[in-house]
C-alpha cells in the first residue's frame, strides 16, 4: 500500500513512521523546513515507551514528486486545512482514499466538498506526542491508536489494507463501522480538555480535582454531546460523565496540544474544537455557552501571541 502523509510532525510523523518500519506500505512524507531537512539526513526517532529509529524515509516538501498514492492520510493542524486539500491534489488519483486524522468534526465537511465523496473514509487519531526537534518526536504517554471506516460502516479492501499495514507497524488500529460516531466522541473529550487546560492554563491534575472546575470540564463536554445528538450521532445522553471518568484516570500531567500551543506562541485550533461546537451547536438552536466563552476568551490569542 502506497501512503503519502501530509504533515509529518508529532502526529503524521509518529504513525507514518511505524508505518515506514512495519514494511507493509511505501510511506512518503510531506514535511518542510528544519524537519524536513533531518528527516533527509537522519531519519525519523520516535522517543518515549516504544524507541524507534526509522533511518532512511522518503520526505520531500512537494506532493509532486510523490505522484498519486493509495492513500492520504491528513495529519496537518486545522488551520492548515485549506492549503493542505490543496497541496495533496497531485497525489489524489481516481482510486486514492484520503482519511483524515485530524482534530474535530468539520475536518470531513472540508475534504468532502474539496474531492469526490466517495474518496473520503473517517478516522480518529489517539497519541500523546510533541516534536521535540527537527526529526525527533518524543511520546509522552503509552496510548496509541488509530480507528477509521467508511462513512457507510461498510468495510473495504481499502480499510482491510490500511489495518494490515498498521498492525505491522506496531499501532493499534481498529475498523470501526461507525466511525462518525468515534470521531464525536474524541470530540466530546477533546474539546474539554483543549478548553479548560488552555483557558484555565494548567494540565487535568488541578481541574478535575477542584469541584468548580470539574464541574466545568463536564459541563463544557455536556454541551459538546447535546450538539452531537441534536446531528443525529448515536452518542450515549450520559457521556460526558464517561469521559469525565477517563479524565480521572489519565496522568495529572496530561494536558492538551492546544495548551502547548498557547504556551509557545502558536496558532490555536480553538476555532474548530470550541468554536466548532458553536457553530455546529447554531445549525440545530442548541446553546452552547460554556464553548462559546472558551472561543471567546482565547480569540485574541487565536493567531498566535506569546504570553508575557
Amino acid at each position: 500500500m502506497r501512503i503519502g502523509i501530509m504533515g509529518s510532525g508529532a502526529l503524521g510523523g509518529y504513525f507514518g513512521a511505524r508505518l515506514a518500519q512495519g514494511g507493509a506500505a511505501d510511506v512518503h512524507f510531506v514535511a518542510r523546513g528544519q524537519h524536513l531537512e533531518a528527516m533527509r539526513r537522519d531519519g525519523l526517532r520516535i522517543e518515549g515507551p516504544e524507541p524507534i529509529h526509522v533511518r532512511s524515509v522518503h520526505a520531500t516538501d512537494d506532493p509532486h514528486e510523490i505522484g498519486p498514492v493509495d492513500l492520504v492520510m491528513l495529519c496537518v493542524k486545522l488551520w492548515d486545512m485549506e492549503a493542505a486539500i490543496k497541496q495533496i491534489w497531485p497525489m489524489v488519483g481516481p482510486d486514492t482514499a484520503i482519511i483524515s486524522f485530524q482534530n474535530g468534526v468539520l475536518k470531513d465537511q472540508y475534504l468532502r466538498a474539496a474531492f469526490d465523496w466517495r474518496q473520503v473514509m473517517g478516522g480518529v487519531a489517539y497519541v500523546a506526542t510533541t516534536l521535540s526537534a527537527p526529526g525527533v518526536i518524543h511520546q509522552t504517554g503509552p496510548m496509541q491508536r488509530l480507528l477509521f471506516g467508511e462513512f457507510d460502516g461498510s468495510h473495504s479492501r481499502r480499510g482491510e489494507e490500511l489495518l494490515a499495514a498498521c498492525l505491522a507497524g506496531g499501532i493499534k488500529a481498529e475498523l470501526s463501522r461507525d466511525i462518525v460516531r468515534e470521531i464525536w466522541q474524541k470530540y466530546v473529550f477533546l474539546v474539554g480538555l483543549s478548553g479548560t487546560t488552555t483557558t484555565m492554563r494548567k494540565p487535568i491534575g488541578p481541574i478535575r480535582s477542584n469541584p468548580q472546575t470539574r464541574a466545568f470540564l463536564h459541563d463544557v463536554m455536556q454541551e459538546v454531546v447535546a450538539v452531537a445528538r441534536a446531528h443525529g450521532v448515536a452518542v450515549p445522553e450520559d457521556y460526558a460523565q464517561v469521559r469525565l471518568q477517563l479524565a480521572d484516570d489519565v496522568s495529572p500531567d496530561m494536558t492538551s496540544s492546544m495548551h502547548h500551543d498557547l504556551q509557545r506562541g502558536n496558532r490555536l485550533e480553538v476555532r474548530w474544537l470550541a468554536g466548532g461546537v458553536v457553530e455546529l451547536g447554531q445549525a440545530k438552536g442548541i446553546p452552547t455557552p460554556l464553548n462559546r466563552a472558551i472561543a471567546d476568551i482565547l480569540a485574541l490569542h487565536a493567531e498566535g501571541a506569546r504570553l508575557d
